[in-house]
């Protein structure tokens, strides 16, 4: 038979300890509290031996079950202590139901009492779905589909409603109301928890759109100049959003700021599988020429070239014969320039590079020349995305280009140097006799 059956009929228990306090001798008026003491030291004894039960011989049993099972997600139950909360609530509902028992004799402390319980058993269910929660969250992290998905928000959300059905529950066994009026309450002083709770609630709009539009996920490059954040999301949270910087510090940026400002994710250029290279060598332009017979024969000899100026020559030949165009002046018809040969050099040795992706874009042309000389610019994508590899890649190519322009009669514009000013000395005129005998 259940207690709680037993407490609302003759509450046997009560009684009997009652009738042999006074059968010796014990006063009626001490009796019903000396009862007292002596009923909630027996249900003292029985939650200990309960919580001793449960947690020394069940969960030490069921921890080492878990360790020995090939899943994984009991070993998160363990480790967000999910059974400890559990065995948390065995004392309580224990105790709940020998309420009615032991205060047999004080009718007007059940109800005190049990709403008290009630309300323990209420945050006690709460942690245990809690750190529930949190087992399934480190759960999905380990599959791949969840691996970039901001569950940490999730967690937060669901945490926030969760304790807030709690808050009702509470309040309504506080006061004795319907829940419905404290919702009543709550929308009346909307306005103050509007202003109390901003940020909090910018940040949940903002984890909402962001995980809704999948603008970032967690392992994204980010990059935001205005917050002092270029690097990897390592944490998306309900209020804030965590980034590792390249020097390896961490910036946090408020979760609406991802709504409200603008940033750049390089997840795209990732998930491309190319890497844009954007450099140009910056021509002098004094060093830009026709070239002679004997240096196209010359240049005929660069293998990526042959078969191109070959084509060429044959196409300029046959338009300066059509035009009768008089080869006495280099300007009269079409010649071939070294600038020319080198940017179809470049074009050429980048389609035969084997870390150049050839299914995008690539381009090697010429920008509107400077007082630095003509840039010629090489756009194009590169195999590989990760950053070192990157810039070797982007390396090896303008080391070979650097050192293969002096072959087209080329050269890269700097500003002039300690030896470019020393070639300019000029010799000085003595100013009398002995100096110029010196």
């Amino acid at each position: 038979m259940e207690i709680r059956t037993i407490a609302t009929s003759s509450n046997f228990v009560y009684e009997w300890t009652y009738r042999k306090l006074i059968e010796w001798g014990v006063p009626e008026a001490q009796a019903n509290l000396i009862n007292l003491f002596i009923l909630l030291g027996v249900l003292l004894f029985v939650l200990v031996v309960v919580d001793f039960v449960v947690r020394k011989v069940l969960l030490n049993f069921l921890t080492a079950a878990a360790r020995r099972s090939t899943t994984k997600f009991d070993d998160y139950l363990v480790r967000n202590n999910v059974l400890v909360h559990f065995a948390r609530l065995i004392p309580l509902i224990i105790s709940i139901n020998f309420v009615p028992v032991i205060f047999f004799g004080f009718p007007d402390w059940i109800g005190p009492v049990r709403k008290f319980i009630d309300i323990l058993l209420v945050f006690g269910w709460t942690m245990l779905f809690r750190a529930l929660f949190k087992s399934v969250r480190d759960h999905l992290r380990t599959k791949r589909g969840f691996h970039d998905k901001p569950l940490d928000s999730y967690l937060q959300v669901a945490n926030i409603f969760m304790f807030f059905i709690a808050g009702i529950v509470v309040f309504s066994m506080v006061t004795g109301k319907s829940p419905w009026a404290f919702l009543g309450a709550l929308g009346a002083a909307s306005a103050i928890l509007m202003l109390v709770f901003k940020d909090t609630i910018l940040g949940f709009v903002a984890s909402i759109q962001v995980s809704t539009n999948d603008m970032i996920r967690v392992g994204d490059w980010i990059e935001m100049p205005k917050h002092g954040a270029d690097g990897d999301v390592i944490e998306i949270n309900l209020n804030t959003v965590k980034v590792q910087n390249w020097d390896k510090t961490i910036t946090t940026i408020p979760t609406y700021y991802l709504i409200s400002d603008s940033f750049k994710n390089w997840r795209g250029m990732q998930n491309s599988g190319g890497r844009r290279i954007k450099r140009a060598i910056s021509i002098k332009i004094s060093s830009i020429r026709y070239l002679t017979v004997d240096e196209i024969a010359r240049l005929k000899k660069v293998q990526l070239l042959l078969p191109y100026i070959e084509e060429r020559q044959l196409e300029i030949d046959a338009y300066n014969e059509a035009t009768k165009a008089d080869r006495s002046m280099p300007v009269n018809g079409r010649n071939m320039t070294n600038v020319g040969l080198f940017r179809q050099y470049i074009n050429r040795y980048a389609q035969h590079h084997p870390k150049i992706r050839k299914d995008m874009t690539m381009l090697v042309r010429q920008l509107q020349p400077t007082e630095h000389g003509l840039p010629i610019e090489l756009y194009m994508f590169t195999s590989d995305t990760r950053w070192a590899i990157y810039e070797d890649i982007m390396s090896d190519i303008f080391d070979h280009l650097l050192a293969a322009i002096k072959y087209f009669e080329l050269e890269v514009f700097e500003a002039p140097a300690s030896d470019d000013v020393r070639s300019l000395r000029v010799p000085v005129i003595a100013t009398d006799a002995n100096a110029a005998s010196d």
